[in-house]
């Protein structure tokens, strides 16, 4: 479920992207509402899923993910051009992200119990 959540605010993050360039500044009402609300779910699906998945990979994930379909979106509508290129860049963030999800990260040291602290006047040597 965090990385269905994730990948959904990395959608969110393509609209609020995509809207906060329509909104002129954040002068035209419709878009800058749109980028606020997508800005904000966005986030908060962010934070879900940094509950289970590390800061690190949902983070980069998320960005690479948000930029590779605002980058699709502004080819398919005809905002960039469609070159080579760009498909083969916009893969690769694709493939870099899929690829953090596909690779385990390696868990956290285990901490060691401090040892106990001998009463004073004990020595942890003696038996009597």
């Amino acid at each position: 479920m965090p990385w269905l959540v994730l990948l959904l605010s990395a959608v969110l993050e393509a609209v609020w992207a995509t809207a906060l360039g329509a909104s002129d500044g954040l002068t035209r009402l419709g878009p800058a509402v749109v980028f606020l609300i997508a800005l904000v779910v966005s986030m908060i699906g962010l934070g879900y899923a940094t509950k289970t998945i590390p800061m690190s990979t949902a983070y980069a994930v998320w960005t690479g993910t948000g930029a590779a379909l605002t980058v699709a979106w502004s080819m398919v509508t005809g905002a960039e051009p469609v070159t080579v290129l760009r498909l083969v860049f916009v893969f690769g963030i694709i493939a870099s992200a899929v690829g953090l999800k596909l690779i385990k990260a390696p868990p956290p040291p285990q901490e060691q119990e401090p040892e106990p602290v001998a009463a004073a006047g004990q020595d942890k040597t003696s038996q009597g």
